[in-house]
């Protein structure tokens, strides 16, 4: 029986929102399989890392109680040796608890965690893991070289520029005059690294845009502007697989234009800003058309886009390509990448017929074939060097 350590948590301002896809989407069915052993690993918001059973329980976190159960708790240590094994007190004349780990499950949203931070460390530690490696991760998790990437590879984006935190700060009424004379009204403002539409921002003029920017540097140093896309249809793709691709089914957000899939539509309302259920599917995070209601060749233009995407990105084991399409001019535009799906999406992946059981299963699978394909690969050179010294 392989031990598997589900890491979940961490300082980034969607820890709340990887508690959720760790408890209920990765550990819950894999315990299921009853082919592994799960240890559940929590990253606090001060980046203090605490390992036990009773962090498996939503309960302890959705009552508040989890600050109490920390403090009280031993902080968990891991020891690298030639791969990864979890440390900490048991509180009985100083003896230590210990666990070798086999495989690691990343439930890791936003910073130190999905933007590739984690998964460096683990390549490192030598240790397989599910999702993403760090390159794609990185690539991923910026906004504005993911886009450039696309565009290198001949993907079409909306029109968009970007700029830093402190370029803007010296120079923010020459930055707001190139950004007015370069894009069109409406446009979003988003932080370039932040993930569940934190920060983001519709703007219809120069005091919006510059509040927009404000806010969107309060999270990053870089921060993306782009046009909005008229006709919007907004879709978008789960997929998986390393060599071998396999999509889910593409998917609609039921919302309106001016109402985007913000964090609140995504996780606080049911999906029913905008959009509501009427017709709908609820999955992770809110309603949505599943599969997305548009005619065939439309249907198949986005899957191939989203499919290529994945592939110049580098992505392998799982990622979410969103993409924005003119349903007047069917043009597909690539939007992002989520390199950590939140909640695996599912709830779209059991609609294509995998339950939630075959889906980690077939995650932990990929992770130890690129791992044992990756060990295959020589990473040191023999030389004479260090004999001249």
């Amino acid at each position: 029986m392989k031990t598997i350590a589900v890491i979940f948590g961490g300082r980034s301002t969607e820890h709340d929102v990887s508690v959720v896809t760790a408890l209920a989407s990765i550990i819950k069915p894999l315990e299921l399989t009853r082919q592994h052993r799960v240890e559940a690993v929590y990253i606090a918001k001060d980046g203090v890392w605490y390992w036990d059973d009773k962090l498996k329980d939503i309960s302890l976190f959705s009552s508040g109680q989890i600050q109490d159960f920390l403090h009280k708790t031993q902080a968990a240590s891991v020891q690298f040796d030639g791969g990864m094994t979890l440390v900490k007190a048991s509180g009985i004349a100083g003896r230590k608890t210990a666990r070798k780990i086999d495989i690691v499950f990343p439930a890791m949203h936003g910073t130190y965690g999905e933007d590739g931070s984690l998964m460096g460390l683990l390549r490192m530690a030598n240790v397989p893991f599910v999702g993403c490696d760090q390159d794609a991760s990185v690539l991923a998790m910026d906004k504005v070289l993911a886009k450039q990437i696309a565009e290198a590879n001949k993907i079409s984006v909306s029109k968009y520029e970007y700029l830093f935190r402190d370029t803007f700060a010296r120079k923010s009424s020459e930055i707001l005059n190139e950004l007015e004379n370069s894009l069109e009204y409406p446009l979003f403002v988003k932080p370039a690294h932040l993930g569940s539409s934190i920060g983001i921002t519709r703007v219809n003029n120069r005091q919006e845009l510059q509040n927009a920017i404000e806010v969107a540097c309060h999270y990053d140093n870089k921060v993306l502007v782009e046009e909005e896309v008229p006709h919007l249809v907004e879709v978008t793709l789960p997929i998986m697989g390393n060599e071998e691709l396999k999509p889910a089914f593409l998917e609609r957000p039921l919302t309106k234009p001016e109402d985007f899939f913000d964090f609140d539509t995504k996780y606080m309302g049911g999906g029913k800003k905008g959009g509501g259920k009427k017709g709908g599917v609820k999955g992770a995070q809110g309603y949505s058309e599943l599969p997305a209601k548009l005619y065939k060749e439309l249907y198949d233009k986005a899957e191939q886009t989203g499919l290529k995407v994945y592939r110049a990105l580098g992505c392998e084991g799982i990622a979410r390509i969103d993409m924005l399409i003119d349903n007047e001019s069917e043009t597909v535009y690539f939007n992002e990448v989520n390199p950590m799906p939140g909640g695996l999406y599912a709830h779209n992946w059991r609609a294509a017929g995998i339950s939630n059981v075959e889906l980690v299963q077939t995650l932990t699978r990929l992770a130890e074939e690129r791992w044992q394909r990756v060990n295959r690969q020589n990473t040191v050179f023999s030389t004479n060097y260090l004999q001249q010294f």
